[in-house]
């Protein structure tokens, strides 16, 4: 680590980017839900469902970014590295105050309409996540005739209990890169990163290149590393690499068969020259 990182690792500050390690519960209506930890241990007691490839240990994390509500945002701003904080933040510091106004009902008959019910392993039961005008929203009942959606955020109203460690600033540039991919679209192992002087390249992997995910991510990466690094150039390194051809296996199996023998006349006397491990063919 450098001279400067070590100076700047007593406390954290808005823009700076770290890693960290933590766990977030909700807690009202009588249970307690883990929203989202780094610690696998965690996760898997409490059963959380994560996507596949996900990694576990300290994350990169932006302070004083979006990827929490701006009240713990805040909350880890000037806290120290290496020590593990608890806090407790009330539904208007953390996910907001549920709104009566937000839960809408529609007609059977309108939701039926909508893309996601029209496949054919559709489903509709209390808890179903339905996207209408633009908006997503959680079935919260339903009759024959009617449904009522909540459009509120599936966590608003409710106390928020965080444990979190900021575990050391990330300084090195490549790391700083990684770590802004990893918390934009993810994968960033996947990456090959470089930075020379003023450039830094990224080489993508293959599974980038057709992945709708990392085109809405990619704008918003170039973006944060811009504002992280300020180089004065951003590689995005695309390999399509081309197949060998199998032409170039002709004139070798061409001349094996011109060098071969001719097979001697059938008769009596004819030796059989049948590959040893070919069945002689049928009557």
């Amino acid at each position: 680590m450098s001279t400067h990182a070590s100076e700047s690792s007593s406390l954290s500050k808005s823009g700076e980017l770290v890693q960290i390690d933590y766990e977030i519960w909700a807690e009202g209506g009588g249970r307690t839900e883990l929203i989202d930890t780094t610690r696998e241990e965690v996760a898997q007691k409490a059963e959380l469902k994560v996507p596949e490839g996900h990694a576990w240990g300290a994350h990169p994390h932006l302070i004083g970014g979006d990827y929490f509500p701006a009240g713990i945002e805040n909350a880890l701003i000037g806290q120290k590295f290496g020590a593990e904080v608890t806090k407790e933040f009330a539904p208007a510091d953390a996910f907001g105050e549920r709104d009566p106004k937000l839960i809408e009902l529609f007609s059977m008959h309108e939701v039926g309409r909508l893309p996601e019910m029209r496949r054919d392993d559709a489903e509709l039961d209390v808890g179903t996540v339905l996207t209408i005008k633009g908006r997503r929203g959680r079935v919260v009942s339903m009759t024959a005739a009617r449904v009522r959606v909540d459009f509120n955020p599936p966590f608003a109203g409710r106390k928020i209990h965080a444990t979190f460690k900021l575990d050391k600033p990330i300084t090195e540039p490549a790391e700083q890169v990684s770590g802004v991919i990893e918390l934009t679209y993810g994968r960033s192992k996947e990456f090959h990163v470089e930075v020379h002087g003023h450039t830094v390249s990224i080489r993508v992997p293959d599974r980038t290149k057709f992945d709708f995910n990392w085109v809405a991510a990619k704008p918003r990466v170039i973006e944060q590393i811009r504002a992280q690094l300020k180089p004065q150039k951003i590689e995005l390194v695309e390999e399509y690499v081309t197949p060998a051809s199998k032409e170039k296996a002709a004139p070798v199996e061409a001349a094996a068969t011109a060098a071969a023998p001719d097979p001697e006349p059938e008769g009596e006397g004819a030796h059989s020259h049948a590959h040893p491990h070919k069945a002689p063919p049928k009557e």
